[in-house]
């Protein structure tokens, strides 16, 4: 489980596209560190497994589903890419709880700088919308961050200045793709909520 709160700004190194997946190869030094074989780690809120790793960079296959789901597939050499490590037990939960199960991928719509922050609007897939409310939790490229506007297709979000100084999305403009992971939480309840309806 990840919480959301990015570790490190990494880069591709370099994507290996096979027939039926890719293989990516990412630096960032902060989460190989103590790294082994089986470990996970978060890229752009996508949960990967290490592969290979040496003292600065790590190697993860992603398989079709995962390219098809997220947008993944649209990286390539010299990509930017938030990174996390999955939360240790005794560890400070300081976002909130993500599985790193992309839910599906969203459009930059607009940014809009102030001061001292920046709202960014992003478009939002139809099957996602009764997930999101205003003041919940969304997850931005592997980014926990506050809903401030849920639209029907679309919602914003304020970014403070750490977050577009040590994030992805910082550099992203319009029209570049985001994954979106909505709040588990939302979903069981939905499950729960539906089997009940369903029993009466």
């Amino acid at each position: 489980m990840f919480t959301g709160i990015v570790e490190e700004l990494g880069e591709i190194t370099a994507v290996e596209n096979l027939d039926d997946a890719s293989r990516f190869r990412v630096r960032g030094p902060v989460v190989t560190e103590g790294a082994k074989h089986g470990d996970s780690i978060a890229v752009n809120g996508v949960c990967l497994t290490v592969v290979e790793h040496d003292a600065d960079t790590f190697t993860a296959d992603v398989m079709a589903e995962t390219l098809k789901r997220s947008s993944l597939g649209a990286l390539a050499a010299g990509s930017r890419v938030n990174l996390e490590r999955p939360m240790v037990a005794d560890g400070r939960f300081g976002g909130h709880i993500v599985q790193g199960h992309v839910d599906g991928t969203g459009t930059i719509i607009q940014r809009l700088p102030s001061e001292h922050w920046e709202i960014v609007k992003v478009s939002l897939p139809a099957e996602l919308s009764r997930y999101v409310v205003e003041k919940g939790s969304i997850t931005v490229d592997g980014v926990s961050l506050t809903v401030v506007e849920a639209g029907a297709d679309y919602f914003t979000i304020s970014l403070i200045p750490t977050t577009l100084a040590l994030t992805t999305l910082g550099l992203k403009q319009p029209g570049d793709p985001v994954n979106l992971e909505v709040d588990v939480i939302a979903k069981y309840v939905e499950r729960m909520l539906g089997t009940q309806e369903a029993g009466k």
